[in-house]
């Protein structure tokens, strides 16, 4: 959960903490674990560096609701704008022009809207 936290914020968290009901506890407890407690958890690269991979990926497989959850946690990864580009710059070319064009737009969207929050 501290993982969790430092890289989706708290507000986010506390939402998605908020929501769970008894019958989603297992699924939220298994990506709880397995994803924040043991993939991203790793040291075995950097958080900027699963960003861009984790962003790359949700791109390339259609996965686009989760997008925008993700740029916004490049404000505490240090993903840049530039790092974001170039992983959708690598979706266009591995995984269709269209899902890296939808992944830029949600990403642009995105940024406004965290510009806007400060």
């Amino acid at each position: 959960m501290k993982v969790r936290r430092s890289v989706l914020g708290d507000a986010h968290v506390d939402r998605a903490e908020a929501q769970k009901t008894p019958f989603d506890v297992p699924f939220q407890d298994l990506i709880t674990e397995g994803a924040w407690g043991t993939v991203w958890a790793s040291d075995g690269i950097s958080k900027r560096e699963r960003s861009m991979i984790t962003l790359a990926l949700l791109a390339a497989t259609g996965n686009f609701e989760e997008i925008p959850m993700h740029i916004r946690a490049t404000a505490r990864t240090g993903a840049s704008k530039q790092d974001v580009l170039e992983a959708f710059q690598h979706v266009a070319i591995y995984a269709g022009v269209p899902r890296a064009n939808h992944a830029l737009k949600l990403a642009k969207q995105t940024y406004a809207e965290m510009e806007d929050d400060t």
